[in-house]
């Protein structure tokens, strides 16, 4: 392996959109740093490029800080060309019912910040150092539920997303000065372990006419952090297959 090589961190990283993300970087040759609460799956360990993995929760402050100790152990002086925030948390009732503005304790309001808001806000700040060797970019992973009313996600999740955007536009402005990009990629309804059969419903709302697959997810990620798109800065690019037009 050149050390020449790129590098990305990402959270979140163990299923779904996060794992897809993982698999596109390493497959275009990138140097995989990543996190999340479980340990990889262990067909992903014989993966040469996936070279470290932290376990750690990421709705505790002091894991965040941790996190970024180590990391930033593991990169030295290397630059950090990507950061991916992906890691977040929709929580739902024991009968998986919507938590919305009523039925919700004030602790899972601020769990869910911790996670989807305050850990970007944190990550960012904490390899900024990092970003600016490489001259890299960060991506957050916001949500279609962060700018409309959802059926199924709950408010403190859609409020969560919601915050991350706009933390995303002043990411962009600050991170601009030192040659850093911030975008964010708003995924609409991707088949994942997280999506029920009640999702079906929603597939007549969709002009594609279907769910979107996390790869595809992944690839928008991807193309915010190359080259091509040196130039895009502050902006949310829509993986909803056009259900974010109604």
């Amino acid at each position: 392996m050149s050390d020449a090589r790129k590098t990305v961190i990402l959270t979140g990283a163990s299923r779904g959109i996060g794992h897809a993300t993982v698999k596109r970087f390493s497959d275009e040759g990138w140097r995989v740093m990543t996190c999340s609460r479980e340990t990889i799956p262990a067909e992903c360990k014989r993966d040469p490029n996936w070279t470290d993995h932290i376990s750690a929760d990421l709705t505790q402050p002091a894991e965040v800080a941790d996190f970024v100790k180590q990391a930033n152990g593991l990169l030295g002086e290397a630059p950090l060309h990507a950061l991916v925030n992906n890691a977040a948390v929709s929580p739902k009732t024991a009968f998986k019912e919507r938590l919305g503005c009523l039925n919700g304790d004030l602790a899972t309001w601020r769990e869910v910040f911790e996670l989807n808001l305050f850990a970007p806000l944190a990550l960012g700040r904490g390899f900024a150092g990092a970003l600016r060797r490489g001259q890299g970019c960060v991506v957050n992973i916001t949500s279609i539920a962060g700018h409309q009313s959802h059926p199924f996600a709950g408010s403190a999740y859609s409020t969560s997303k919601a915050a991350l955007s706009a933390l995303t536009r002043e990411m962009a402005v600050e991170f601009a000065e030192f040659g850093v990009r911030v975008n964010a990629v708003a995924p609409g309804e991707i088949e994942t372990a997280m999506i029920g059969e009640e999702y079906e419903a929603l597939i007549p709302r969709i002009p594609m006419h279907r769910m979107g697959k996390p790869e595809e997810v992944a690839s928008a990620v991807y193309q915010l952090c190359a080259a091509d798109f040196g130039y895009v800065t502050g902006t949310e690019i829509f993986v909803t297959g056009g259900q974010h037009l109604y």
